[in-house]
């Protein structure tokens, strides 16, 4: 039996983002995955603290782990190519669909089923798959925010264009979230303490 699914995804530390752009601090996709999983499942518990909702916090975090696990086999595409133009985006969306089902062929049958429903996104996930992609969003936020801290000023542009991609998915958790948590990424360790 030659079941390479959990090697393939140990890969994900191989996997950098912000391809494009100048980095004080390497970032790649199991490093942003474990961000997208803590803040998804804090949007999951704001909506149902703050905004009577009734979502599964625990599944949030856990899409959020898996949430680019297909970028193993395509590797991280930068944002400005795969927004490019509609076409690029619908073909690079079939790619990942593609590269998704390549992985989930890497596991015994048996397990199959439950892993598609967290590499692709369902129906019955709509809700949580928003929050996830709010995580994802704000992740972006907070990496940019963490560069132009540092001083890197390739990151103002894109920090402007992740908060505008976040505020215009109008999200009261997200919206929340930046709030109540995002001036604190701006503070160096002894003044969180």
């Amino acid at each position: 039996m030659d079941n390479q699914f959990f090697s393939m995804l140990s890969r994900m530390k191989l996997i950098n983002r912000w391809g494009l752009m100048r980095n004080t601090m390497n970032e790649n996709i199991s490093e942003h995955s474990i961000n997208v999983a803590i803040i998804a499942h804090a949007l999951a518990v704001i909506r149902n603290t703050y905004f009577d909702g009734k979502i599964n916090a625990e599944r949030a975090a856990l899409l959020g782990i898996y949430h680019d696990a297909a970028e193993i086999i395509t590797g991280d595409l930068p944002t400005p190519v795969k927004y490019f133009n509609p076409e690029l985006r619908t073909a690079y969306k079939q790619v990942e669909e593609q590269a998704a089902a390549k992985l989930l062929s890497m596991l015994p049958r048996g397990l199959q089923e439950t892993y598609a429903s967290l590499l692709t996104p369902s129906e019955e996930d709509y809700e949580i798959w928003t929050l996830v992609k709010a995580a994802d969003k704000i992740s972006a936020l907070i990496k940019c925010v963490e560069e132009r801290v540092t001083g890197n000023r390739d990151f103002i542009k894109a920090e402007r264009a992740a908060l505008k991609a976040v505020k215009d998915m109008c999200i009261m958790e997200a919206d929340y979230f930046i709030e109540a948590f995002m001036p604190s990424f701006e503070k160096t360790i002894d003044e969180q303490t």
